[in-house]
């Protein structure tokens, strides 16, 4: 019985073992969901490291609750014991430790992988199709992140307007908008490459850049920019 979680671990392929990504391809290319595993190491009978480090951050709506959450607090999460809750709460303090030496106040994204990790923990498992949109300020540092659609996204439904309302009032100079896939695939449709290329083309308009169009997944995403899907000619 004790190998039973191994075993499923090794079942993982290699570039999908969040150990081995963190060493081939470094930290900032891992998801949280990557380095909670990371910190995890092992996940628990019948469930890998990565299912288990997906479900603790639902559990606590992300890393900021999983940050604030107590060691008891962290132990009523099935699978997750004073060893591994112990695990993860030095693990994050180390990291707000070194914010408190760094003094900003708002979250700086200066990657794909930065603003996946956020709607990963908020959106990967949701059962329902939504859209949200983070949005930056000059310094690329996140003031808000609300959901504007919620339910089918698609050009029929996807209005521009909706998507840079927000931006304008909060005088936002960029965004990243990302939806999710409630199948867990998060490879991009037509029909998203579509609403991408519209946002985009009123973003110029307004004077506010789209840097990236997410398609969020279970545990996995796909950056529409890095594809050059919808950006055409940027």
């Amino acid at each position: 019985m004790a190998n039973t979680t191994s075993h499923a671990l090794r079942e993982l392929p290699a570039d999908e073992r969040p150990r081995e990504r963190l060493i081939v391809y470094g930290e900032a290319a891992l998801s949280n969901i990557e380095l909670i595993a990371v910190a995890l190491r092992t996940g628990s009978r019948g469930e890998n490291v990565i299912s288990l480090a997906q479900r603790l951050l639902g559990e606590f709506h992300g890393l900021a609750g999983v940050a604030t959450a107590s060691v008891s607090e962290l132990c009523r999460v099935a699978g997750i014991g004073p060893a591994k809750a112990a695990q993860i709460k030095a693990a994050l303090e180390l990291g707000r430790r070194l914010v408190a030496t760094g003094g900003e106040s708002r979250p700086r994204i200066s990657s794909p992988y930065e603003a996946a990790d956020r709607f990963l923990a908020e959106m990967g498992n949701s059962p329902q199709e939504e859209l949200r949109v983070m949005l930056l300020d000059t310094k690329n540092q996140v003031l808000r992140t609300p959901t504007v659609y919620i339910g089918n996204v698609n050009t029929s439904v996807v209005r521009p307007a909706e998507v840079f309302r927000e931006a304008i009032r909060d005088t936002a100079t960029s965004v990243i908008i990302a939806h999710n896939h409630p199948s867990g695939d998060p490879t991009p449709s037509p029909e998203d490459v579509a609403v991408t290329r519209e946002i985009v083309r009123a973003g110029e308009i307004l004077g506010i850049r789209v840097l990236d169009h997410l398609v969020i997944g279970k545990g996995r995403f796909t950056s529409l920019r890095e594809r050059g899907l919808g950006f055409d000619g940027l």
